[in-house]
C-alpha cells in the first residue's frame, strides 16, 4: 500500500501540470500553431508534388499566403502583405487566402500549418514553401536568392515635386 499524498505535494503537482500547459499554449501561440518551423522546399511540397499556381498577373512572380484572420501570426503577416502588394505591385502578385473560410484551398495547397507562404515563379511553378511568420526583408532576400530580385514601383519613389520641396 502506498502512503497517501500530502495534499502540498498534489498541489505542486497540479501547478506544475498548469504552467506546462500554459507554456505549450504560449508555443502554439507564437509559432503560429506550427509543427515545424523549418521552412519547407518547394519538392516536399503537397505530398512531393508543387501546386502549379497561374498568377492574376501574368509573366511576374506571386507569393501566395496561406492564413486566417483570427490566426495572431497570419494577422501579423497582413501589413507586410498590404505593403508588399503596394510597393512592388506590377513586379510580384501578392495573394492571401484564408484556409478557414476557404477549407479546400487548405487540401488543394497541402497545408498543414498556417500561415504557410508558397513562392512561385511568374510561370506558376512552386519554388520554395515556408511556414510560419516571416518577416518583409526575409521574404525580399528569398526572391532575391531564387533570382527575382524585386523593384519597387514608380509610385513609391520621391516623386520630382517632393526632391524639389527639398531642395
Amino acid at each position: 500500500m502506498q502512503p497517501a499524498r500530502s495534499r502540498s505535494a498534489r498541489s505542486a503537482q497540479r501547478g506544475f501540470a498548469f504552467v506546462v500547459i500554459c507554456a505549450i499554449a504560449a508555443g502554439g501561440i507564437f509559432s503560429g500553431c506550427q509543427r515545424s518551423a523549418e521552412p519547407r522546399p518547394a519538392a516536399e511540397a503537397a505530398a512531393g508534388q508543387a501546386v502549379v499556381s497561374p498568377s492574376s498577373a501574368p509573366g511576374i512572380p506571386r507569393l501566395v499566403d496561406l492564413g486566417a484572420g483570427k490566426c495572431i501570426p497570419c494577422k501579423m503577416m497582413a501589413p507586410i502583405l498590404d505593403e508588399l502588394k503596394e510597393e512592388y505591385a506590377g513586379s510580384l502578385d501578392v495573394v492571401f487566402i484564408d484556409v478557414w473560410e476557404d477549407s479546400s484551398a487548405g487540401e488543394k495547397y497541402g497545408i498543414e500549418t498556417i500561415p504557410t507562404q508558397i513562392f512561385y515563379g511568374p510561370d506558376g511553378k512552386e519554388l520554395f514553401r515556408h511556414v510560419g511568420f516571416i518577416a518583409k526583408e526575409e521574404i525580399l532576400a528569398k526572391w532575391e536568392e531564387l533570382g527575382f530580385p524585386l523593384e519597387k514601383t514608380l509610385a513609391d519613389a520621391p516623386s520630382a515635386d517632393a526632391a524639389d520641396a527639398a531642395g
